[in-house]
């Protein structure tokens, strides 16, 4: 069984700085493309960065800039770093995974979701 435990959300004034942390753990042969999701109250959710296993990163538009996507590949583990933080950067932050298990002879590429962490930008 696999589980990602986010942390780091919290209530930050504009302008300041957030770090989450997305830890996997659990019967894990390997981690593929790794990334982060927010949704709004009464938006859909929306993709904000993802990182490949090469170091690859993509950026939504409205983040670019701001926030940096990194992986630490040896403790399982993605991070965003989110600076110059606005008021519509309010969301919940979902990280997403895509990791590979099973037994040997038929290792399958899995997608898990965080349990999410609320972020809070005050105006």
């Amino acid at each position: 069984q696999v589980q990602l435990v986010e942390s780091g959300g919290g209530l930050v004034q504009a302008g300041g700085s957030l770090r989450l942390s997305c830890a996997a753990s659990g019967r894990i042969r390997g981690l593929d493309v790794q990334g982060w999701y927010r949704q709004a109250p009464g938006k859909q959710r929306e993709l904000v960065a993802t990182v490949s296993t090469g170091g690859t990163t993509k950026y939504a538009d409205s983040v670019k800039g701001r926030f940096t996507i990194s992986r630490d590949n040896a403790e399982n583990t993605v991070y965003l770093q989110m600076n110059s933080l606005k008021p519509e950067d309010t969301a919940v932050y979902y990280c997403n995974e895509e990791i590979l298990v099973g037994p040997v002879e038929r290792v399958l590429r899995r997608e898990y979701w965080g349990q999410g962490t609320q972020v809070t930008v005050s105006s």
